[in-house]
């Protein structure tokens, strides 16, 4: 997947624009002569550099399972949902096997399982699952650093282990010889298909299933080297090594800049993580602390740490060199999960409902003009990556090419191509374009997971080209079918007006606010606002 290479003149210093957006993450107003909450992020004072421990945390984080708001929550999440599908297969491919021989041989399977009532076998299956899962995560299954064929020792302990307990508990209940060979049976049955789905996950391409994380190192020497190194050779790790700041070091070989233009760079290659290879001055730590916390970037530090404490004991490990977090933003993992599947099931759902009012569509569109049915364009979405937007249609197929004969009768400000009265537009298309229904192919880029149905826009690569670089905070998220924008200043000529609502959608997200944007869409769909 191709990444944006936008570098649009910086504009007057307004840094405070420059940070990276995170979905609800709406800035707190403290209000005056109260003591400021206690954070769980490290607070680096100007005299000393002792954390201040502890942090509010609400309900929902007291009880759901702490993996599921770090920064790799998403990654947990799957990992969890696949070792237990791979599980319940197992046993339900054991269950189809015993249908048979509990009829032929109804004294030996004294395990309680009939063909009408598989309760029994779903309980263990939950069961094995459960325990296998528990233990692969205390033996660090899921470690960025766990190389495959560590993890295959782990699966393999893991499932040895749960089975043994299940063999036990089982045995004291009364059970017979045969219910325990059935348990190692299907003990081994997981081992291959856990074995077999972790080699191909290995394999598997990082930036495809949407795992990676652009990594600014700041120092490039033979540390911060040795950790690009390593994420080069180990694509399945999800680092994506966008340069090195150093203020010794001449430009090029990979050196980008100085420590100095962490926000502008951070902010134009959609940085995420900030790895410190250089933290011999205690200065410079401190002040790359205070800008990765206020630019919402994660750190980490390869040690020493110079007093300053980790957030949590956990330590990774990139080519050899240690790694510990100093700051890691919080996400709302649980409701970017929901949002994901709202998403992939209403999108589905839609497709499926409108397939033969889609194929009417297209029809008209074929007898209106000559041309393909489908405009098919490149479109900057989460972080710049490119992929490929679908639309209806709606003007003359060499549209683009009269685009730039156009540019001087631009109805909008800014980086914005819109025309009222566009003499590209097709009989039909004027149509589509009034009720947004030549929006509609787009809920395929959306199963796909390339868009979101509530999100910004995509933009055309020719107006992202035109972004001030406080304009590229609008792509810190997944872009969607509509929008804050579109429902609020659908007409508003300033495009400026139009990212300011973007930025508001983004920090004050929630599944909430998608849903009165969709039903605000309707409305402005059923009344025909869109040109």
């Amino acid at each position: 997947m191709s990444t944006v290479s936008v570098y649009p003149e910086e504009p007057k210093e307004q840094q405070s624009d420059w940070s990276r957006l995170i979905p609800g993450e709406m800035p707190r107003v403290r209000p005056r002569n109260r003591k400021p909450p206690r954070s769980r992020h490290i607070a680096i004072g100007k005299e000393n550099g002792n954390a201040q421990p502890g942090h509010s945390r609400g309900l929902v984080s007291r009880v759901l399972p702490g993996p599921l708001f770090s920064r790799t929550g998403r990654k947990w999440v799957r990992a969890m949902a696949a070792d237990f599908a791979l599980v319940a297969l197992g046993w339900l491919l054991m269950g189809a096997c015993l249908v048979p021989l509990r009829t032929e041989f109804p004294r030996v399977w004294s395990f309680k399982y009939s063909a009408g009532s598989p309760m029994a076998l779903i309980g263990v299956a939950i069961l094995h699952a459960a325990l296998i899962t528990l233990l692969g995560y205390t033996e660090g299954l899921h470690r960025a650093e766990a190389g495959r064929s560590a993890q295959g020792w782990i699966v393999g302990k893991a499932v040895l282990w749960a089975t043994a307990v299940l063999c036990v508990g089982y045995t004291l209940q009364g059970a017979t010889w045969v219910t325990a060979g059935l348990f190692c049976i299907v003990g081994s049955l997981n081992f291959g298909m856990l074995w077999a789905w972790r080699c191909w996950n290995h394999e598997a391409d990082a930036e495809s299933r949407g795992d990676t994380r652009n990594v600014l190192i700041i120092g490039a020497g033979a540390a911060g080297r040795r950790v690009a190194e390593h994420a080069r050779q180990h694509p399945s790790s999800g680092r994506i090594i966008c340069g090195f700041l150093d203020d010794d070091k001449p430009l090029g070989q990979g050196v980008i800049g100085r420590t100095p233009d962490l926000a502008r760079i951070a902010r134009k290659e959609f940085v995420d993580e900030v790895i410190l290879a250089a933290p011999r001055k205690g200065e410079l730590t401190r002040w790359v602390v205070e800008e990765a916390r206020r630019l919402h970037l994660d750190l980490e530090v390869v040690p020493e740490l110079f007093g300053c404490k980790p957030v949590e004991l956990a330590m990774e490990g990139a080519g050899g060199v240690p790694m510990i977090c100093l700051h890691a933003e919080r996400l709302p993992i649980t409701g970017l999960v929901l949002k994901r599947l709202i998403d992939l099931c209403g999108a589905a759902v839609a497709l499926t409902v409108l397939a033969p009012f889609l194929a009417m569509i297209a029809l008209l569109i074929k007898l209106d003009s000559p041309g393909p049915v489908l405009y098919c364009a490149l479109r900057a979405g989460r972080k710049g990556r490119l992929f490929r937007c679908f639309k209806f249609r709606t003007m003359a197929s060499n549209a683009d090419q009269l685009k730039d004969r156009l540019r001087e009768n631009n109805e909008r400000s800014g980086p914005f191509f819109k025309m009222a009265a566009d003499p590209r537009i097709t009989r039909v298309g004027r149509y589509l374009r009034r009720y947004s229904l030549d929006e509609l192919p787009q809920l395929w880029n959306v199963v796909k997971g390339e868009m979101s149905l509530v999100g910004p826009r995509p933009h055309p690569m020719d107006d992202v080209a035109g972004y001030q670089i406080e304009h590229l905070a609008r792509l810190d998220v997944t872009p969607g079918i509509t929008g804050l924008w579109q429902v609020k200043a659908r007409r508003d000529p300033s495009f400026d007006r139009g990212v300011a609502l973007d930025r508001e959608y983004i920090r004050t997200w929630s599944l909430a606010s998608d849903v009165r944007i969709l039903l605000m869409t309707f409305r402005a769909v059923l009344c025909g606002s869109g040109q």
